[in-house]
This record gives structure tokens, sequence and C-alpha cells, in this order.
């Protein structure tokens, strides 16, 4: 395994892994030597590192710390690891109660990532897997996010990335697209009948935090055969309960809570 690590990406993170123990910051020389490297290469990879926010220097001292790129790379991974935590009891709920597929989505550069998926004793199988992309346009997911964000950066998205058709029941027109979005936000769930996947519909709900910002939805699918209109209405606001609930244990304050009560 060693043949396949790259050397100098291995003595950056020993680095940063050192700095971590001294949040005061170390000069060069007394992290030179903590590490074993020679002082001119500490430098360099030091030089680098701050380029990209990794590392700092203290101006009064001259030493060197850690940077805020980690505090932000690490942010960014505990409010993953918390959101998959705080909402798998409410999604495994939400599949046992719907006898359907339940998934959880975050939005990153203009496509839908599932971060969580449950299925129930019950439910057919579905091909998607934690890790998928799906385009945010053709999923009820991606339009519950899309309904909550700002404006301005729902219509950025869209200009961006275009409607293109998935499926013969795509929404490819912008102006139709930016109705369901507002339908979306006055009811506090979004459908997809076949617009991402021939033969599957779903309902989804948007998951909002303590800041007041979207930052996920979660969704019930299943095959159109069982997913009928009146069925994807019926469990729409069990959905919106359920992530109305998750934002709450997020701290924040979901899609209609006066029509889905936390408790």
């Amino acid at each position: 395994m060693d043949d396949y690590t790259v050397k100098s990406v291995e003595k950056a993170c020993l680095l940063l892994e050192v700095l971590g123990s001294h949040p005061e910051g170390l000069a060069v020389t007394d992290l030179a030597a903590r590490v074993g490297m020679y002082k001119s290469t500490v430098h360099r990879l030091l030089t680098t590192l701050m380029k990209r926010g990794f590392i700092e220097q203290v101006r009064d001292t001259g030493h060197y710390k850690l940077g805020y790129t980690v505090v932000d790379l690490g942010m960014r991974l505990l409010d993953s690891i918390d959101l998959r935590k705080e909402s798998r009891p409410y999604l495994q709920e939400l599949a046992a109660t719907s006898n359907e597929v339940v998934h959880l989505a975050l939005l990153e550069r203009g496509e839908v990532v599932y971060v969580e998926k449950v299925e129930s004793d019950n439910s057919t199988r579905m091909h998607s897997r934690v890790g998928q992309r799906v385009p945010v346009h053709g999923t009820g997911l991606g339009k519950a996010i899309l309904a909550f964000l700002p404006t301005e950066a729902a219509e950025e998205i869209m200009q961006k990335y275009g409607l293109p058709k998935l499926t013969p029941a795509t929404i490819t027109d912008l102006e139709e697209f930016r109705q369901v979005l507002g339908q979306t936000r006055e009811l506090g769930y979004a459908f997809d009948v076949e617009e991402h996947e021939p033969g599957v519909c779903c309902v989804a709900a948007p998951i909002i935090d303590y800041t007041g910002k979207v930052v996920a939805s979660c969704s019930v699918s299943g095959p159109t055969t069982r997913m009928t209109g009146q069925r994807l209405r019926e469990l729409a606001p069990q959905v919106r309960t359920a992530a109305v609930r998750i934002s709450a244990r997020l701290g924040g304050v979901g899609p209609h809570p006066e029509l889905s009560p936390v408790s």
C-alpha cells in the first residue's frame, strides 16, 4: 500500500496533524524538528497549505497554525454526520408506515445527492444508492430544496444547469417549473411523477436547519402501480411531518409546522 502514497501529501498531512495539537502555533524550526523534516521542506509545504487556507501565520509571533479551511471542512463533515444521525429514526419510521423506500438527499452543484436510503420490509427494491447523483429538476427531492432556497439562488441553478428532458414527463419549460416551485412552497412538499425515472413516483419535503436555510430533503418513493395520485396525496403529510421533525432536531422550523406538529 505504501507504493500508492504520495509522499508530499503524506508530509503535508503530518504537518496538519502536529499543528492540530498546538493551537497557539509553532515556528518553522520547531515544526521541522517535531516532524523530522528539513526546514526548507517544511517551509515549502506551509506556503502551499497557506495558499489554500489550511494554514495561517500568526502576525505577532510568526508561528504557523491551522487555518479556517480546516475548520470549514470539519464543520461540513460534522453537519453531514449529524444530519444523517438525527434523520435516521424519522426516516425509518416513515419507511415502516409507508412500506416504501425513503431517501435523504442534499443539493450539490446542481444535483441531488442521496446520503441515506431506508427500505421497508415490503418495499420494492429500487436502483438508487447512497452517493448517487441525480439532476435536481427531475426529482421531488430536488424540487423541495429548490422551492425553499432564496429565489436568486434557485434561479441561478435553473439558469446554469437548465431543465434537460430525462423522461417524457420531465418538466422542461422554465415558467411551468417556477409555478411548480411556487406550489411546493405553498404545500410544503413536492411531487415527482415519473419525471426522473419511468415507473417511479415520489413525494418529498424540505429540511430546514437552525439558520433557517434548507439543507436537505426527504422523500418516499415507489412504483407507479402503487404510488397513484391519491396515494401520493395521502403520503404527502407524512413526509412533511417527518421533514418538520428532522428540522426540529437541527434547531430549525420545517415547512408548515402548524400542519405537522413535532410531538
